[in-house]
């Protein structure tokens, strides 16, 4: 199966937005001093939260298409993809002790758990699958029995204690690496999981296999009613979600009960969250049937190789922003972070681009491929 360059093209955008995010935060360090400002929030607006979610709606994508083609083939893909994960997932550790955000090891562990359901042939069955995970139940369970006195719930989250972020700030390279692989790793999956987040990305891996399967991406100019049904549904749940918050979060909710309020903010932030990538992601689907399908498709080259400039981004960002290197992370304003970040991107583009003119994968592409078929014998060099 050949690959389809819009969904190359989304995945650049999620991309960018990813690095936008990360420029804003300061790779973390932002949350010692958070003072938002009108460039802050916009970034937060268009991409947190929702650029993430693209990135493991593609990840289910991407999955259904790899042991789709190996049935084709008459083969059984299932144990080599877990072995794949499993690269990935080590991969993402060691990402990890540069950048704590990491995502790569939280896509690889759910993706784990999700090979299983490439046996589910229904649909319609992974689809009320997904929308089970949606509905969030452990946050809004933990939220009525955080009310009802449940010590367990009312019990802070253990993000919310000290995770040795200061260090990143003023320490040496070594406090770095020992801080984000203690404290840091431990934040990082106590957010993914006390949030909802890894629930949220079951359910978006879950539905980008449907996608596959359906050919929605693969043959989208015919399923365009389709997309504007999803633009409107994305649309219409964003506004009763933002209409139903006040009312889950009323203003006579005790103070001495903040976890009852903590756990229906996440819950309401997802489901936003999930609502706006149907936006982003139906958007990008029917923009790419229009005029602006040569502007769009200049993301497909970063799209193609985002592991290595995924974790390229770090590795140039982190020595710039953290005390053991420039230090240069209260230096910058917002509006500087972004602007920075759109000119670092525009550079990514570019190499990407030379890059395959000349090669078939990116550079940690190729070694993730070569490992998960246990063979350097993977061709690099593109054959004029």
């Amino acid at each position: 199966m050949q690959r389809v360059t819009m969904v190359d093209a989304l995945r650049g955008w999620a991309l960018l937005g990813l690095f936008l995010v990360h420029c804003v935060e300061r790779f973390e360090l932002y949350w010692l001093n958070p003072v938002p400002d009108a460039w802050f929030d916009a970034v937060f607006a268009i991409f947190a939260g929702k650029a993430f979610a693209i990135f493991a709606l593609l990840f289910g994508f991407g999955f259904a298409t790899i042991m789709g083609n190996e049935r084709a083939r008459g083969g059984d893909f299932a144990g080599r993809f877990a072995w794949r994960l499993v690269l990935l997932f080590a991969i993402g550790t060691l990402h990890a002790l540069v950048y704590r955000g990491d995502i790569l090891q939280v896509l690889a562990l759910v993706g784990l758990l999700m090979i299983p359901f490439d046996r589910v042939k229904t649909d319609r069955v992974l689809m009320l699958l997904a929308v089970g995970l949606f509905a969030q139940v452990p946050l809004v369970w933990r939220a009525f029995a955080a009310e009802g006195g449940a010590a367990w719930a009312q019990a802070s989250a253990v993000f919310a204690g000290d995770s040795g972020l200061a260090f990143l700030a003023t320490g040496t390279l070594a406090d770095m690496l020992a801080v984000n692989a203690g404290p840091g790793m431990v934040a990082k999956w106590s957010f993914y999981i006390e949030t909802g987040r890894v629930v949220e990305i079951a359910g978006l891996f879950l539905v980008g296999m449907v996608i596959q399967r359906r050919g929605l991406f693969a043959n989208a100019a015919q399923h365009k009613r389709l997309w504007l049904g999803v633009l409107g549904l994305s649309l219409l749940a964003w506004a009763v979600v933002n209409w139903a918050e006040p009312r889950l979060l009323p203003p006579w909710l005790p103070e001495s009960a903040p976890m009852v309020r903590q756990n229906w903010e996440w819950a309401t932030g997802q489901w936003r969250a999930l609502a706006a990538t149907g936006v982003h992601v139906a958007a990008f689907v029917l923009l790419w049937q229009s005029g602006l399908r040569p502007l769009l498709g200049w993301l497909a080259a970063p799209g193609r190789m985002t592991l290595t400039l995924y974790v390229g981004q770090s590795l140039a960002c982190v020595p710039l922003l953290y005390g053991w290197g420039l230090g240069l992370y209260d230096d910058l304003s917002h509006a500087e972070a972004v602007l920075w970040g759109l000119a670092l991107f525009a550079l990514q583009v570019l190499f990407a681009k030379a890059w395959f003119a000349r090669y078939r994968y990116g550079p940690l592409e190729w070694v993730w491929r070569a490992g998960t078929r246990m063979t350097w014998a993977v061709p690099m060099r593109r054959t004029i």
